[in-house]
């Protein structure tokens, strides 16, 4: 019988858009408004230093992924690094929760700002939402990538537009005479930017599917997360300099308030490009998990129903369809909110296990196709401890 197995059909290019995608999604529209509350004109700082604090684990998940090239990502690199079967399972299923959880509610958000644009009943708009970006997810990887890549084009558009609005507006007194940075507000925006750049992990799961891989994914993935800290730096800094954080902290559409403040214009056309950005944050999760169950029935045999892939379009059809359900039953049930902030702390956690793997990945065999120094794992372990804690803060 012959082995199923992933399409190899994405390139660097994608790849990056498709990581670029994730990290920025429906977050930036929220994350900016959260950060300037805290920590005010210093807000773009904190997001430079998540980028920063992000570093290592995002080295480490580039070599891990250029030495093992699996699609079930975290759970592979934990079996092979530290040879416990039942823990990589575990991994394995706590990734597709949060990848399912965090589609739930980002579709929830996206029909939200849906119906702001077309009379459409509130259910109808997620089982809709939700369908359509199963079927996308179902015909192809190269495809899904390419409508994510455009969705990604779209967001970065509007948030260029955005930023340029920030800056023409007038000065807030707080940026023409910044107060002393408050550390405590600075540490707080951090922990909820570092939130937004752990989209590698999405990343890895369809290396199966990468052209070239082990160049390919480290590129793609440091590329990425610098780009990203770029974008969420920029818009942050425009949304400081332009509203006063007092508004910035409560808004629900922060970057409204930054069109709005800039242009004196409405800011219908946002509503619009977060719809994109949900589309895109809900295509990229379906098409994560569903290679995280692919890659547990690849070792796992209570698993394996799901080790198949269609033989014309090289997806991973049945966990497509069940990840794609669930998104969509989770939208339209859970309190999506609260197990959002679980499952992200969850992750932190794995994020830690992961980095420990890949020390011991490299004390078996130090050499391999891309290669970090060997601190970096440790500062990875350090880094997503601080942030499990400072979450509970």
């Amino acid at each position: 019988m012959t082995e199923p197995h992933l399409k190899r059909r994405i390139g660097p290019g994608l790849l990056t858009a498709y990581g670029v995608g994730i990290m920025v999604g429906a977050g930036i529209y929220v994350l900016t408004g959260i950060a300037a509350g805290v920590a005010g004109v210093w807000a773009p700082l904190s997001f430079l230093l998540a980028g920063l604090v992000a570093v290592p684990s995002a080295l480490a998940f580039a070599e891990l992924s250029a030495r093992i090239p699996e699609a079930a990502g975290d759970s592979s690199y934990i079996e092979v690094g530290l040879r416990r079967h039942g823990l990589a399972v575990l991994v394995g299923w706590i990734n597709i929760v949060a990848g399912t959880v965090a589609a739930a509610a980002v579709l929830r958000g996206g029909v939200g700002y849906l119906t702001a644009i077309v009379d459409v009943p509130f259910v109808w708009g997620v089982v809709g939402f939700g369908a359509a970006m199963t079927v996308i997810a179902l015909i192809g990887v190269l495809e899904s990538l390419a409508f994510a890549a455009i969705l990604t084009l779209v967001e970065v558009v509007g948030l260029v537009l955005v930023t340029g609005a920030g800056f023409a507006a007038a000065p807030v007194a707080d940026w023409s005479a910044p107060p002393p940075p408050e550390w405590s507000g600075v540490a707080a925006a951090t922990v909820f930017g570092f939130f937004a750049f752990i989209g590698f992990d999405d990343m890895v799961n369809v290396v199966e599917e990468t052209k070239n891989p082990e160049r390919s994914m480290p590129r793609a993935i440091l590329w990425a997360l610098a780009l990203t800290a770029l974008l969420y730096a920029m818009v942050s800094m425009a949304a400081v300099r332009s509203v006063p954080r007092e508004l910035l902290g409560v808004s629900e559409r922060p970057l409204a308030l930054v069109w709005e403040a800039g242009t004196g214009t409405s800011a219908l056309f946002l509503s619009a490009i977060a719809v994109a950005a949900a589309m895109n944050g809900v295509l990229a999760q379906i098409v994560m998990a569903a290679r995280v169950l692919f890659g547990l029935g690849k070792r796992s045999p209570g698993l394996s129903v799901f080790r198949h892939a269609h033989k014309r379009f090289g997806t991973p059809v049945l966990g497509t369809l069940v990840v794609g359900a669930a998104t969509t039953a989770a939208a339209l049930t859970l309190p999506v909110a609260v197990l959002a902030e679980i499952t992200t702390q969850a992750l932190l956690i794995v994020f830690a296990i992961v980095n420990a793997a890949l020390v011991g990945v490299k004390r078996r065999e130090p050499e391999g196709p891309f290669v970090v120094p060997a601190y970096v794992p440790w500062l990875g372990m350090a880094a997503c401890v601080a942030a499990f804690a400072a979450s509970f803060a």
